[in-house]
């Protein structure tokens, strides 16, 4: 984009076939509310040899990232080694993002684009972050952050707290980036380094774990508290299904009758 923000998602194997997850994400983006346009700013960081083929094919932004004696290939299933080994990656990956110049929204491609989010992110903050539960106030620690959505500015802040993420994957092991991400929130070296954290509302920003409950307002909804891809792929085509028969409404319907998710369902 003019400001040198792009959005970032990445794709294996295992999320490119048929009627997959990555069809639904990007089906998101076509049928949401003013989202087609924000394609052109995607960047799909593939994870492997067949992830980047079909990528090339969509032809979107692509972009591979191989890591040495690791396959990404097959679905890593939730806290297995090669799961850390991806979400780490992803981690360092985005501090070279950084690194360059670019700011970015990180996006899980679980998780559905049904409005432009932009509008909703906070001015003052150069780094915020989507919530599996949030509790109202957007700067209080206590809400519980999820890596799948964030929204980050380069700054010698957020390369700092990139550097220093990554580094605290030593200090405990066995965790993914989210578990530690809980812990050093608290730590002194995010005040001392001068970098804000800012937690965005599960209004606009939901999951499965917490829905938005206005269809008039929400912006992205994330496949999240759900294990395994069949259920995950199932509930989001519900999802969209429930989005679509929210735009066939009539404009004073959507805001007199309220209408609702469908789901969790499999994911519950």
């Amino acid at each position: 984009m003019p400001d040198k923000t792009v959005i970032i998602t990445t794709l294996n194997e295992a999320w490119i076939e048929p009627n997959s997850i990555f069809d639904l994400f990007l089906e998101s983006f076509k049928i949401g509310n003013q989202t087609l346009w924000l394609l052109k700013h995607l960047v799909v960081v593939a994870l492997d040899q067949r992830a980047f083929d079909h990528c090339l094919k969509t032809h979107l932004h692509c972009y591979f990232l191989t890591t040495e004696g690791v396959n990404f290939s097959e679905e890593a299933h939730f806290m297995t080694p090669d799961y850390l080994k991806m979400m780490w990656t992803r981690i360092d990956f985005l501090r070279i993002v950084l690194q360059r110049g670019y700011n970015f929204v990180f996006t899980d491609a679980d998780i559905m684009w049904l409005r432009n989010p932009f509008p909703h992110f906070y001015s003052d903050t150069n780094f915020q972050i989507s919530c599996d539960s949030f509790g109202g106030n957007p700067s209080d620690l206590n809400n519980a952050p999820n890596g799948g959505f964030n929204y980050v500015k380069s700054c010698n802040q957020t390369i700092e707290f990139y550097k220093f993420w990554y580094k605290s994957r030593e200090y405990y092991p066995g965790k993914h980036d989210q578990d530690v991400l809980n812990k050093i929130k608290y730590d002194p070296f995010v005040r001392e380094i001068g970098l804000g954290i800012k937690f965005l509302d599960t209004v606009y920003f939901g999951g499965f774990c917490q829905p938005s409950k206005d269809l008039n307002l929400v912006c992205t909804m994330h496949a999240n508290c759900c294990a395994g891809l069949d259920n995950k792929i199932h509930d989001l085509r519900i999802l969209l299904d429930d989005w679509k028969n929210y735009l066939s409404l009539q404009e004073d319907a959507r805001k007199t009758e309220t209408p609702s998710w469908s789901v969790p369902q499999s994911c519950g």
